[in-house]
């Protein structure tokens, strides 16, 4: 949409599947819907093992162990939506970009993510692929040292404000270190913050669906306070999932400056015919706080649930990664 291009604010879409690249992908690139994409294991798990564009490809590639050929098949898929993005690259270098990640079973080990990000960013040979780096220990270490190689990096699985005060260090010492313009976003993961607490929220008569939003906002200010244009929040977990909100809440409450959403196809399907479509008021830092204090008084940790959620995600990006990894192979 030509009216972010202002505050440098986009949408990408956080779905990979192949007839869809043929199809409404490039539709909803050149009417400038989105401006990027992303993937993750949970949705190759689901594109590659419910999709029938997949079988051909994976009956050729059968003799492979079953790592290879999910990476020949997800690889494909990237190769094209890099080729597709492309043209938006080349235009504004701060958006055109794919995402795909690096093996989540090796997210508390430094040196074989680094490893693995060079092998991926080398097979794929594209300017406008993104390494995804989860926000953990080992992560923060990769993260710094893929992009001082001139690697692109989006860190993902960020719930916590210290989780996205260390990722922004580490690709700020990272960006300026490999003397390049190397691109990076912090995806501050958003809805399910509110899946997990509203219930108790309205148990105890509070407001629901508030710490999502709060919490993704304190990060994003503390990612700007880094003052580094090459690194841009991006909002993902963005999807409303039952809890009687408009599908494009989460888009509509954080169109930010210098910010990506990246959400699901449905939910841009529906912000396309009714969401907000301007800028938001950007609650201050000093009301998220008050907020967090107010949840504290009472008795809600949220740290505590910031860390659970951090590890449910990376269980299930594991789990998810596990279950492809068994049915590539008949």
């Amino acid at each position: 949409m030509k009216q972010f291009e202002d505050i440098n604010y986009s949408i990408w879409c956080d779905f990979i599947e192949r007839d869809f690249l043929e199809n409404r992908f490039q539709e909803i690139i050149n009417d400038e819907t989105i401006k990027g994409a992303t993937s993750n294991p949970a949705i190759f798990e689901s594109s590659i093992t419910s999709s029938g564009a997949y079988e051909q490809q994976l009956l050729i590639l059968q003799a492979n162990d079953n790592k290879a050929i999910y990476e020949e098949l997800a690889f494909t898929d990237i190769k094209r939506a890099a080729e597709l993005l492309e043209p938006l690259y080349s235009n504004n270098s701060d958006n055109g970009f794919i995402s795909i990640e690096v093996d989540p079973l090796l997210c508390d080990d430094a040196e074989a993510t680094i490893a693995e990000g060079l092998r991926i960013s080398k097979y794929l040979n594209a300017d406008n692929v993104m390494i995804k780096i989860p926000a953990t220990q080992a992560g923060y270490v990769a993260m710094r040292e893929l992009t001082s190689k001139g690697i692109h990096v989006n860190a993902t699985l960020i719930f916590s404000v210290e989780q996205a005060i260390e990722c922004a260090k580490a690709l700020d010492e990272g960006i300026k270190a490999s003397n390049k313009n190397i691109k990076a976003v912090v995806s501050v993961f958003v809805s399910r913050f509110d899946r997990v607490i509203d219930g108790d929220l309205i148990l105890k008569g509070l407001t629901p669906s508030k710490l999502g939003i709060i919490n993704a906002t304190k990060c994003y200010h503390e990612i700007e306070k880094f003052e580094n244009k090459n690194i841009r929040t991006l909002f993902a977990s963005t999807g409303v999932k039952g809890n009687g909100l408009s599908p494009t809440y989460y888009i509509d409450n954080l169109i930010y400056p210098n910010s990506v959403n990246t959400a699901p196809l449905s939910t841009i399907e529906e912000w396309i015919k009714d969401g907000k479509k301007e800028a938001c008021e950007i609650l201050s830092e000093a009301k998220c706080d008050e907020y967090f204090e107010e949840l504290s008084k009472e008795g809600f940790n949220v740290d505590e649930i910031s860390k659970k959620l951090l590890e449910d995600g990376l269980e299930s990006f594991k789990v998810s990664f596990k279950e492809l990894l068994e049915k590539v192979k008949n």
